[in-house]
Parts: structure tokens; C-alpha cells; sequence
């Protein structure tokens, strides 16, 4: 009978961030970004408390790794409609926080953001996806890349090491056959196990020490609440879907969707210009301007 090991989300949160677990994290890391990765120190995230959820359903963790590159890993639950916006801004913000007051920009840090993904975030058949930044020539079609002097001022060797990197890992989209050493860290990060003959980096470790058999009971029994609340939260999801559709099928078809597409604006208001809003509900600008000037149902 397969080990139950504890999720990855709860490890970061309790049991990653000591340095004796460093090697089960360098080890996602290093098949990730296919490199050898060595973490120095773990930094302060946004999501050092203790409740099980917080408020955006993620548990996050901040590392520099032996190059100094910053490093954040994410595991996020909840569909987040602006989260591509987020994780922008997540970068942006560790290079000014990490950015002293005086320093030139050739001191800017390296950041690399991980996104591990329990919902499917916009549209594609794969379950990996990268994202860098690259410069190419509108006349020429050629890729810009360092001078010589630019490489050794920076300590980077490519256009696209300047920039900030995106891995977005969609969990539920792995068709669970582990092709490489990666996918069998994305088998363990979605089922909580991992199969005999499984040789990634780092997952024997995790094997051994995320055996949730072997916490205390104090924290066992603290683990089983925050597992027993993610099946609530998931629960509360699906059953406010189904209501939807109930209503739905009561109220009408079109009803039902223009019902959705404003829940959604209104949750939107705060976070994204009318544009944005209209583009991603399907609802017309004039209405998206309409609700937030006040204005109730913009299509009553």
C-alpha cells in the first residue's frame, strides 16, 4: 500500500522551510529548471501565517538560491481570473524590495516565479508552460543578445536572464504518465505519492520525510483539519456550481450566464479597467462602466 505523504503546500508551510528538508526543494527545482540548483536561505513570503486558507486559497515560499537568483513557488487552489496580472506584479515587487535605495540596475535580482496550479488557467494543451522575455528585430526577425561588456556587468549570459522567468505547472492537466524526472515531481505533487522506480531529485527524500505517519500527532491531527478544509472549500465550489445551474435551468439559459458574467465583473471591479473586465466576462464596456458607476443590473 502506497505511503500517504502530506501535500506540497502543507510541506512549505511546515516542514520545507527547515533546512534539513533544503534538499527535498532543490530537488524540484533542479528538474524544473533542469539545473543544479543549491538553496542558501529561505526569505519571508507573503503567506507566513498559520491558517489553514488564507485568504487567496495559496500557500507561497521565498528562497535565494547559491547564484543569488530569488526564487518564489506557489500552490494555489482557488481560479483566479487576473492571476497571470498577479504573478507579474509578485516579481516586480521582489526586485524593488530586494533593490537598496541607491543601487545601479545592473544589481537588479533575478527572479523566477513557480506557479503550482490546481485549476486551468486560460487555454492550452500542455501542462508546463514557460515564460521569458525576449527581444526580437521587426526588420530582421534576429533575437537581441548581450554585449560582452553587458554580460560580465550583469553576471548573465542571455537577454532573457535580465528578465524575470514564469513556470505555470496546471497539476490536474498531467494525464498522470510520467515521461521524465519532472513529471514524476508533477505525479507526487498531484496524487501525494510517490511510485516505486520514481528517480527525480529529491523525491526519495520526500518520500521519507512527508510520510504523514511520522508527524507527531499534534501535527498530524493538525494536517488531517487543513486537508478536511480544503475538501470543505472545494465542496463550497462545486455546490455553488451546481446551484448555478439550477438556477439556471429555472431562470433560462441566457439569464443564468448574464447572472454569472456580472457576479464576476463585480468581483473584477477593484482589480482590472473596464476593458480588461469586459474581455474576460463577455459583457459589453458601456455595461462593465455601467456597474461601476452604481448603476445595479447594467443589463435590467
Amino acid at each position: 500500500m502506497p505511503r500517504r505523504l502530506v501535500t506540497f503546500d502543507w510541506a512549505m508551510k511546515r516542514l520545507l522551510r527547515s533546512k534539513a528538508n533544503f534538499d527535498i526543494l532543490e530537488g524540484f527545482l533542479s528538474e524544473l529548471l533542469h539545473d543544479d540548483i543549491s538553496i542558501l536561505e529561505i526569505l519571508e513570503s507573503e503567506s507566513t501565517k498559520e491558517r489553514a486558507l488564507d485568504k487567496a486559497n495559496r500557500v507561497d515560499l521565498k528562497v535565494r538560491d547559491g547564484r543569488g537568483n530569488l526564487i518564489i513557488i506557489e500552490v494555489q487552489y482557488e481560479r483566479q481570473y487576473d492571476y497571470l496580472q498577479r504573478i507579474l506584479f509578485g516579481t516586480s515587487r521582489v526586485i524593488t524590495d530586494h533593490l537598496s535605495e541607491g543601487d545601479p540596475y545592473s544589481k537588479v535580482p533575478k527572479v523566477i516565479s513557480v506557479s503550482i496550479l490546481f485549476f486551468d488557467l486560460g487555454q492550452g494543451k500542455d501542462y508546463v508552460y514557460r515564460g521569458t522575455t525576449s527581444f526580437r528585430g521587426i526588420h530582421h526577425d534576429d533575437e537581441l543578445e548581450l554585449s560582452s561588456q553587458q554580460a560580465e556587468l550583469y553576471g548573465r549570459k542571455r537577454v532573457f536572464d535580465v528578465f524575470p522567468e514564469y513556470y505555470l505547472i496546471k497539476v490536474n492537466q498531467f494525464d498522470d504518465v510520467a515521461r521524465d524526472t519532472l513529471d514524476e515531481w508533477i505525479y507526487f505533487l498531484k496524487h501525494e505519492e510517490v511510485k516505486d522506480g520514481f528517480k527525480a531529485r529529491g523525491l526519495e527524500q520526500a518520500k521519507e520525510r512527508l510520510d504523514v505517519a511520522k508527524l507527531p500527532d499534534a501535527e498530524r491531527r493538525a494536517y488531517d483539519e487543513y486537508v478536511e478544509d480544503l475538501r470543505y472549500q472545494a465542496s463550497l465550489a462545486e455546490s455553488s456550481f451546481g446551484s448555478g445551474r439550477l438556477q439556471g435551468r429555472k431562470e433560462g439559459l441566457e439569464k443564468g450566464r448574464r447572472d454569472r458574467s456580472i457576479e464576476i465583473a463585480r468581483s473584477l471591479l477593484d482589480r482590472l479597467d473596464d476593458d480588461a473586465i469586459a474581455e474576460c466576462t463577455g459583457l459589453d464596456v458601456v455595461d462593465v462602466t455601467r456597474l461601476r458607476a452604481g448603476r445595479g443590473d447594467p443589463l435590467g
